[in-house]
């Protein structure tokens, strides 16, 4: 008689699992689940029914009748090809901090605030403790911001990615008062345009820094002098979260805050156009700042100037705040003490622009029929603001 864990019609023979033999490891999926439980858990409020491993995350949106016409906002996004270097030098526990401001950041620009997220990791084969840390990353990042983390999945895909690589990707709702909304609707010319400045590369341009580095015949477990550390390290520098900060901002200073622009692909330029009225324009004085280290170096090795960096790369400013000149000074106060270095880089216009001996402006960006923006002068070399 066959034994109970034996298959039947092969006497003496353990049962065949065709997905396992095929390169999907169910067993060590439901174990990085467990893993992450506990970091997941801790993102939940009172809101979030059911908990972690139903097929779908339930949100309880009874908060939602105090809004005279809630606008529900949703973004998403992943972090490119800078998990590349995660994987390199084996350090997953940043990612998910990268895509967090990726996707959660995005929602803040409307005003809105951000209510749940759910993430998405494909990898050629599961190896627990790395999902849970991808995943424990997300979730702090979602504390941080106020979101709940709702769901996820992981997918395993054997032959389409190695078994050390994968992508992660999410999508995350919030939701704002329509009278509340904010954008280029509430843009008037006087305005201020303030920097926020970046913790380093965030999460975009990475394809160019893997060829520089590549170029250079540099390891990313090589000591960087110029950072302290490795360059790996140095690369993987999670990207600074301005959810929390901004709302705070928003409901302190009320209508002074009129828009707000995510400084993400596309560099410094093109994202504040989206955020402008179609007849007006913005110079951005570089003067006004001195990009980060890592910015110089990488464009040094590259034998590049940073000007032709500007629609790759932050450059130093993770998001822009377009304000009212009454509360300018407020703002970049308020921020500060947030511990996020802020300043003045122009002043919205409108009327006829400049003539184009500082190079031509960029109109608009991303399908948006938006303002106009150039950056102007040359960099300090003493430092921001």
């Amino acid at each position: 008689m066959a034994s109970p864990s034996r298959d039947a019609s092969s006497p003496g023979r353990a049962p065949v699992n065709p997905y396992a033999e095929a390169g999907v490891d169910t067993a060590a999926g439901d174990l990085a689940v467990e893993l992450m439980k506990s970091a997941v858990r801790r993102t939940h409020g009172p809101e979030v029914l059911g908990g972690v491993g139903g097929f779908a995350g339930l949100f309880d949106a009874s908060a939602l009748r105090a809004y005279a016409r809630p606008l529900l906002a949703t973004s998403t996004d992943g972090v490119g090809t800078k998990v590349a270097i995660a994987q390199a030098i084996d350090k997953h526990d940043t990612i998910g901090l990268d895509l967090v401001g990726m996707v959660v950041d995005d929602i803040v620009v409307v005003g809105a605030k951000p209510l749940f997220m759910t993430d998405y990791i494909a990898c050629g084969k599961v190896v627990p403790q790395r999902i849970a840390d991808i995943v424990a990353g997300i979730a702090r990042g979602c504390a941080e911001t106020g979101t709940a983390l709702v769901g996820g999945e992981t997918a395993e895909h054997p032959g389409l990615l190695g078994v050390d690589d994968y992508d992660v990707a999410g999508a995350a709702t919030g939701v704002v008062e329509a009278d509340r909304m904010l954008g280029a609707a509430r843009v008037v010319p006087g305005d201020v345009v303030l920097a926020l400045a970046s913790s380093g590369l965030h999460s975009n341009g990475y394809s160019l820094v893997r060829r520089i580095v590549t170029g250079a015949g540099i390891g990313y477990g090589d000591r960087a002098a110029d950072f302290a550390t490795t360059w790996g390290q140095a690369l993987l520098e999670p990207t600074r979260l301005y959810t929390s900060p901004l709302l705070r901002l928003v409901a302190g200073l009320g209508d002074g805050v009129h828009a707000l622009s995510h400084v993400t692909g596309g560099g410094i330029a093109a994202n504040l156009a989206r955020v402008l009225p179609h007849d007006t324009w913005v110079e951005v004085d570089r003067s006004t700042w001195s990009p980060s280290p890592v910015f110089r170096v990488l464009a040094e090795l590259g034998g590049l100037d940073l000007e032709s960096t500007e629609a790759t790369w932050n450059l130093g400013i993770g998001f822009l705040a377009v304000v009212s000149t009454a509360q300018a000074d407020a703002a970049a106060s308020a921020l500060a003490k947030e511990g996020i270095d802020t300043w003045q880089v122009g002043v919205v216009r409108d009327g006829a622009r400049p003539d184009d001996v500082h190079g031509e402006f960029e109109q608009g960006a991303k399908g948006v029929d938006g303002g106009a923006v150039r950056l102007v002068g040359t960099y300090s070399e003493h430092g921001a603001n």
